[in-house]
C-alpha cells in the first residue's frame, strides 16, 4: 500500500481523532488539523505513541475564520508537496440562538459548508498531483430532514434554529461535493475524487456547546426518549469506519460524487429538494462567499 499524506481537519476529538489513529496505524502521513495547539500536539503525541508512527503532524487553524481557511492552505503547501486525502470532517452543531463570526458569516453555514469547501479549493493543486486523491466530506442523515433551501438566505437571517440549520448545512455538503465531483470529471482530472461519509448518531463530544445537548436538541428531538437515545449511540470507532474505507480501500477507487452510510454503504441521499438547477444556485452563492479568499 503506498504511504499517503492525509489531512483531517476537527481531528483532535471523536470520529476525526479515530480515523486519525486508524490511518496512522497503516502506515499514513497523518496531519492533525485542530484549533488548539497544546491539544493537537498532545493528540499527535498519543497517536505516535500508540501506533508507533512518527509520521504524524499538526496544524493549527481555526475554521470559523476564512481568512484563516486561507493561511491553513497556505501553510499546508509551504510543508508538503501533495495531497492524497482530504477529510473535511470539523463540524458543529450550535445553539437557539444565531451565532456570526468575526467575518459577520452565520457560524453554522461557515464550519459545515463555506470552510470545507474553501480548503479543498484552496489545496486542489496539492490535490492533483497525488496519483489518486480522495476529498471526503462528513455529512450526516440529518439532512434527510431539512427545509426546502432558500439560497437568497445562506446566512439563515430569516429562519434560523439549531437543529435545522444544521440539516440544511449537512444537506449542502452533500449537493457540494456531487457538483464537485461533476465538475471533475468535466475538466478531465480522473485522479481526484470526492465523496461524502455519514457516520451514523455517535456519542462524541460533538456539540457539546449547545445548551441543551447535542442529540436531544437535533437528531432525536421530539422522536424518542433520553433512554432509547443512549441505546441507539454509537462509539466513535465504529463512526469513523467509513471515513477511514472511503480514505483507502480499493474498492472505491475512481468512484466520486456519492454518498455512503455508516455501515460503508453506497446511498442515496434525501433528493426530495434536488435539482440541478439548486445545486447550481448554491455552488454559485457559496463562490460568491469565498471567492474573496480565492485570490
Amino acid at each position: 500500500m503506498m504511504q499517503k499524506i492525509i489531512l483531517i481537519t476537527g481531528a483532535t476529538d471523536g470520529i476525526g481523532k479515530v480515523a486519525a489513529k486508524a490511518l496512522a496505524k497503516q502506515g499514513h502521513k497523518v496531519i492533525i488539523h485542530g484549533r488548539n495547539k497544546e491539544k493537537a500536539q498532545a493528540v499527535r503525541d498519543e497517536i505516535k505513541r500508540e501506533t508507533g508512527n512518527n509520521k504524524i503532524d499538526t496544524i493549527i487553524a481555526d475554521l470559523f475564520s476564512l481568512a484563516d481557511v486561507k493561511k491553513m492552505s497556505e501553510e499546508f503547501k509551504s510543508r508538503y508537496e501533495r495531497l492524497d486525502v482530504l477529510i473535511n470532517n470539523a463540524g458543529a452543531i450550535f445553539g437557539k440562538n444565531r451565532e456570526t463570526t468575526k467575518e459577520g458569516l452565520e457560524k453554522t453555514m461557515t464550519l459545515n459548508v463555506f470552510s470545507p469547501l474553501l480548503l479543498t479549493e484552496l489545496l486542489m493543486d496539492v490535490l492533483v498531483k497525488s496519483p489518486s486523491a480522495r476529498i471526503i466530506n462528513t455529512s450526516s442523515a440529518m439532512h434527510r430532514r431539512s427545509a426546502k433551501p432558500d439560497f437568497s438566505d445562506l446566512q439563515l437571517e430569516k429562519r434560523y434554529s439549531s437543529s435545522g440549520s444544521y440539516a440544511l448545512s449537512k444537506l449542502y455538503l452533500i449537493w457540494l461535493t456531487q457538483h464537485l465531483a461533476a465538475q471533475l470529471k468535466k475538466q478531465g482530472i480522473r485522479n481526484v475524487t470526492a465523496n461524502v461519509s455519514h457516520p451514523g448518531a455517535v456519542a462524541t463530544q460533538f456539540g457539546q456547546s449547545n445548551d441543551k445537548g447535542f442529540f436531544i436538541n437535533l437528531v432525536f428531538k421530539g422522536a424518542m426518549g433520553l433512554s432509547r437515545i443512549i441505546r441507539v449511540l454509537g462509539d466513535p470507532e465504529k463512526g469513523a469506519a467509513t471515513t477511514v474505507y472511503l480514505a483507502t480501500s480499493q474498492q472505491v477507487e475512481g468512484v466520486s460524487g456519492k454518498f455512503f452510510d455508516h455501515k460503508m454503504k453506497e446511498e442515496k441521499p434525501q433528493d426530495k429538494h434536488y435539482s440541478k438547477e439548486n445545486e447550481q444556485k448554491l455552488w454559485d452563492s457559496c463562490m460568491r462567499i469565498i471567492s474573496p479568499y480565492l485570490k
